[in-house]
């Protein structure tokens, strides 16, 4: 198991505003003040519902701890498939499989965590996939907080009326996997 805390130690693929690749640093450095922009992933997870599949972020998290967030999310090595990062880090976080991961759109953000201090800024490629509304993940505790299947509307209710319990990623991330 792979702790959040030695994942700051992980290369990250520092990018320009357009996406191009111009250098790597530590995950560490990248989220130190005032940031750097970095490529990243985000996962959502649909049921044949339409349902989405959230976590709650873990206590022990560097950036966002317990704020509600997409089914999971990470960072690729410099040079490392999108999709193929994606695909691992779902089985590290969630204990869950899903193919294809077909990107939903990208976007760029920047947000400084209050608690810690600690800056997301981040070139976010949205990754989705459907899955079977059975599926139950097996979260890493280390990772993941709780996780609970949720519908759109009442996600997007909730997201406009207490933004603070959800990661600040997240709104766009919902808007680029669900249209």
């Amino acid at each position: 198991m792979t702790t959040s805390r030695s994942r700051e130690s992980h290369l990250v693929e520092v990018v320009d505003d357009t996406g191009r690749p111009i250098g790597a640093t530590t995950v560490a450095a990248s989220h130190a003040a005032p940031g750097q922009l970095h490529r990243a992933f985000s996962v959502l997870l649909l049921d044949d519902r339409g349902d989405l599949l959230l976590q709650r972020r873990a206590a022990s998290k560097t950036r966002f701890a317990l704020r509600w967030a997409n089914t999971c999310c990470g960072h690729p090595g410099p040079g490392e498939d999108i999709a193929t990062a994606a695909s691992a880090r779902l089985n590290e976080e969630m204990g869950m499989s899903a193919w294809p991961l077909a990107e939903a759109g990208r976007f760029v953000y920047h947000a400084q965590d209050p608690d810690s201090g600690r800056v997301e800024r981040e070139y976010d490629h949205v990754l989705t996939a459907r899955v079977d509304s059975s599926a139950e993940p097996s979260p890493d505790p280390a990772e993941v907080a709780e996780w609970r299947w949720v519908n759109l509307d009442d996600l997007r209710a909730d997201l406009a009326a207490h933004p603070e319990r959800y990661a600040p990623w997240l709104h766009d991330v919902v808007r680029l996997a669900t249209g």
